[in-house]
């Protein structure tokens, strides 16, 4: 947080105030945001075009073993995204998903926290691979997604940023009930 203020200026007690109170209602409205409220980190429309990076957070009505178990066991995973899937719940496992339009490896797994996987479109050049991290944070009975995928070609953040909604963040709110 930082308050404008000239060189040497002490700041007053009252915009300090002003400000924690601002920054507080803004967290505050954002905690009670639906479920299906995607939160996209997205750099200026101009960079989209050469961006490899992107970074999403969603609220699931579920608890991060939940969360950890669906993404990691094939006939959940197939329940919740309607297309076939075979994934492996072991690190250095094989996963294909979506009818094989998604494949890659578990690189780290850490039950209920993280699931780290090298994950690629089929589309994509032989041995083109990105990598998808999911932090899963729990609060009460629900869990905090925190989605970061690194690595993929210049030119495919738009599709797979619409493509993380509607395959995995959409589905998943519906599978959960909420």
């Amino acid at each position: 947080m930082s308050i404008a203020t000239k060189p040497g200026d002490p700041v007053s007690r009252r915009r300090m105030i002003t400000k924690v109170v601002a920054v507080a209602a803004t967290l505050a409205a954002a905690s009670r945001a639906s479920s299906l409220t995607v939160r996209t980190v997205v750099p200026a429309a101009d960079a989209d075009k050469t961006r490899t990076s992107l970074h999403q957070e969603v609220d699931l009505k579920a608890t991060p073993e939940r969360i950890y178990e669906i993404l990691l066991d094939s006939k959940l995973f197939t329940a919740f995204s309607g297309l076939p899937a075979e994934v492996s719940a072991a690190a250095g496992g094989r996963f294909s998903m979506f009818r094989g339009q998604i494949e890659g490896r578990n690189i780290e797994l850490v039950p209920g926290q993280r699931i780290v996987q090298a994950w690629r479109p089929a589309h994509w050049d032989p041995g083109v691979y990105s990598i998808v991290r999911f932090e899963l944070r729990g609060h009460e009975a629900s869990t905090h997604v925190v989605l970061d995928h690194t690595g993929f070609p210049e030119g495919d953040a738009e599709s797979l940023g619409s493509g993380w909604k509607e395959h995995y963040w959409d589905r998943l709110t519906k599978y959960l009930g909420t």
